[in-house]
């Protein structure tokens, strides 16, 4: 898990975890040629000496990587881990023979890349394993600590890196068009940058690549005051999206209660919309009746009440409604086949304006393909926040899919 915020807590998690992995790299590499050498405690400081300057070396080259997303996916973390580990080694080695006093000449060269398979090759080994294990989760960790440290401040915002299969992803009512993964991973990234510019904390939830639908974090949990319910998604395909999003919750450091909804029930969390008290839940093609009786048992049991409702025309109840910050259920009415059962029903004009990211009592936040449903929703006295997320929305994604917001 990730904070992408301020600089400090990326530099102070940055720099914890390359002096775990150095830490880690020296003492395995030190006691493994100790050991083969016959455990002679002579030769301990000296094999030490030895792999000191690759150890700093490999220090200062992972912290650089990590600010840089050493950690982001594992497919870029490995081959990474890599190519630093071979140049701390090498660099090292190099540097601890010219200090020695030798001269560094052609002729040297060949018995230094020859390192790589006797003295360095077990150097390599135990700092790929580190970073890979313990660098990756002394970042997650602590980068997670500083956030939930912040959250009495601010609130948070969960959110995840699209897949590399993104356009690969789940479609029931629209037809597949061309996806442009460059310009995805771009509008994330500003949608990600409107929430922190909004006061939010994002925190990254472990990408989950080979799950195309997996940038949209929000059907895997719902949050209901201090409780994480962690779901049952409608599609077979997603239901390995949440075990990283059930990793990420004890890492908030919240304190919050998890509970699951279990099969045969399923439940996205696009199907579950919060006004005040009030939860409403859609029965539609990814929520089922049981996934609605057991969230039912959930949230009653923390005081909400909860309405289901039909949902047949669009994926997910949030996709054609949602709700301003005063409870004002905005939806476009076509695709609305009840507007009765909620208190107060508001149509915008455009489809896709019907999903809103509540920021503030005062700001929301809205795609920017809705231009006529925002001025609507100025007109009302909200400041309005667009986004532009066209190559999601092919996806039948809106604002509200691509985070979980906790205050």
């Amino acid at each position: 898990m990730t904070s992408r915020a301020p600089l400090l807590p990326r530099l102070t998690a940055a720099m914890v975890s390359a002096l775990a992995v150095a830490a880690i790299t020296q003492v395995a590499t030190t006691l493994f040629f100790h050991a083969t050498n016959g455990a002679v405690s002579a030769q301990l400081e000296s094999i030490s000496s030895f792999f000191a300057i690759s150890s700093l070396l490999l220090f200062v080259l992972v912290a650089i990587a990590a600010m840089l997303g050493l950690y982001r996916r594992w497919f870029i973390t490995l081959p990474v881990a890599l190519v630093i580990s071979v140049i701390a080694s090498l660099a090292g080695t190099v540097i601890t023979f010219i200090s020695s006093g030798n001269a560094l000449t052609a002729e040297v060269w060949p018995s230094v890349f020859d390192t790589l398979r006797s003295n360095n090759l077990f150097f390599v080994v135990f700092a790929v394993i580190a970073i890979v294990t313990a660098g990756a989760a002394v970042w997650r960790a602590v980068l997670a600590r500083s956030a939930a440290s912040r959250a009495g401040m601010r609130t948070l915002a969960l959110v995840r890196l699209p897949s590399s299969n993104l356009a690969e992803g789940e479609l029931t009512h629209l037809e597949r068009t061309p996806i442009d993964a460059e310009l995805a991973d771009t509008q994330w990234e500003k949608y990600v940058a409107a929430l922190e510019a909004e006061g939010f904390t994002t925190v990254e939830v472990p990408a989950a690549d080979g799950f195309a639908d997996s940038v949209f974090v929000e059907d895997a949990v719902v949050i209901l005051d201090n409780t994480a319910v962690l779901t049952s998604p409608g599609a077979e395909s997603r239901r390995g999206e949440i075990e990283g999003v059930a990793a990420a919750i004890p890492g908030l450091d919240l304190g919050m209660d998890v509970e699951t909804i279990e099969l045969p029930g399923t439940l996205d969390g696009g199907d579950v919309l919060k006004v005040g008290r009030t939860v409403y839940v859609g029965r539609g093609g990814r929520t089922n009746a049981e996934g609605i009786r057991q969230f039912r048992a959930i949230a009653i049991a923390r005081g909400f009440e909860v309405v289901a409702v039909p949902v047949s025309r669009v994926l997910h109840l949030k996709s054609a409604v949602t709700a301003l910050p005063d409870g004002t259920v905005i939806g476009y009415a076509p695709l609305v086949e009840r507007p009765e059962l909620f208190t107060r029903f508001l149509a915008v004009p455009e489809e896709t304006g019907a999903a809103v990211v509540v920021l503030s009592p005062d700001t929301v936040l809205m795609a920017a393909s809705a231009p006529l449903s925002a001025a609507l929703i100025e007109d009302l006295g909200y400041r309005v926040v667009t986004v532009d997320i066209s190559e999601f929305e092919k996806l039948e994604g809106c604002v509200t899919c691509l985070s979980v917001r906790i205050r």
